[in-house]
């Protein structure tokens, strides 16, 4: 099974306040969205993210693109 074929996530969706190096739950839930794909993220899955836009990443490839909109990469 890869991540496509996953099913949904069950559960509301959360609210995290990103740190460096670790993330606070503001209000509970099962998953977070992708800034970039808007792909749901398992809080337990998530790895990527950023303090300073205060978003949520898929992969290194998501984040790799956001820098690269921003102007950053």
């Amino acid at each position: 099974m890869n991540i496509s074929e996953r099913p949904p996530v069950p559960g509301p969706e959360a609210t995290l306040d990103y740190g460096h190096g670790e993330f606070r739950v503001v209000r509970p839930g099962a998953f977070v969205r992708c800034a970039v794909t808007g792909a749901p993220i398992r809080l337990e899955e998530l790895r990527y993210w950023s303090v300073d836009w205060q978003e949520a990443y898929a992969s290194p490839e998501a984040v790799q693109l956001r820098l690269r909109r921003a102007g950053r990469a």
